[in-house]
This record gives structure tokens, sequence and C-alpha cells, in this order.
């Protein structure tokens, strides 16, 4: 190792000791670490969010605004879309609209406005073969109601807290 000197303000610097301290490291050691973790991140810099672009999501909504509006199931949208060269995927938890048939991902559905929660809501069925079956009983489950956070009485829709303070 090369020597380098380092010149930090006195708050700074105990700080630094104070964390070396807990780290049951040297400062050496910690100024190191924190150089080498910035460094990495420069070099490799944070994926960028997998959004589509916003000059292309304004004509897209426009232009299939009318097939989501009256489609009245999943496979009446599909047919809508495909006829436009669109067909919906399975992406992670949700949707996506990819060219058809080339399948180029443009976006995701929920970017449109038209997410796979509220779909699945409206077509009371969840997306014909999608893996995330969990989501489908917890959107679409009407049977049981959702469990109680909070039996303490009152009125269930009141916001309101209540604070209980010692004598």
């Amino acid at each position: 190792m090369e020597r380098f000197d380092l010149f930090l303000p006195p708050d700074l610097r105990r700080a630094t000791e104070q964390a070396a301290r807990a780290a049951d490291i040297s400062p050496g050691d910690l100024i190191r670490r924190a150089l080498a973790a910035d460094l990495r991140r420069r070099a490799c810099p944070a994926k960028t969010p997998n959004r589509a672009d916003e000059q292309l999501l304004g004509p897209l909504r426009v232009l299939l605004a009318r097939d989501f509006a009256a489609a009245r199931s999943w496979d009446e949208l599909t047919a809508r879309l495909r006829a436009k060269g669109y067909a919906l995927h399975e992406a992670g938890g949700g949707l996506a609209l990819h060219s058809h048939p080339e399948g180029l991902r443009l976006c995701k559905a929920s970017e449109l406005g038209h997410s796979c929660g509220a779909l699945m809501r409206r077509y009371g069925a969840p997306f014909p073969g999608h893996a995330h079956h969990h989501l489908a009983a917890r959107l679409l489950d009407t049977q049981t109601p959702p469990p109680r956070m909070w039996d303490g009485g009152g009125d269930a829709d009141d916001d309101d807290f209540q604070v209980i303070e010692d004598d």
C-alpha cells in the first residue's frame, strides 16, 4: 500500500473513529472500504428503471384506450389488442404490452393506466396463464373479508386513533 495523507474536519474524524470502533476495524480500513464501495458504485451505476419513454406512452394510451375500455373479458381484450398488433404478457407480478407477433416489450400495462390487479377485478379472473396465483386469490376472493387489524371498538371506518396515556 502507498501512504496517502488525508485531512478531515474534527467532527468527521470523530465520526470516522467512532464508526471504525463500532465495526471493530481501523479508521484506515473504514475509509478504504468506503472509498472502494463508492468507486464500485460509480463504475457500475444502478440499473435504470425499466420504464417506457413518455413519448411512446402517450400515443399508445390514445390508440388503445377504446380497446381497454370496451373489452369485457381477457379473451376480448387479447383479440382487440392483437388486431392492432399488440399483446399482453406476464411480467413479474403484472403485465407488459408487447408488439405482436414480434414480441418486443413496449411498456407495462400499468403505465398505460391499466394495472393487472384492476383488470383482474374487472374481468373477475386472473390473466390466462399468469404464474402468480396468490394475486388472483387475494384480489378476487370476495367470500372472505380481510382480517381486522384492530378490534378496539369504534367505527371500522374511523380514521382517528386513540392515545392511551399513563395517569
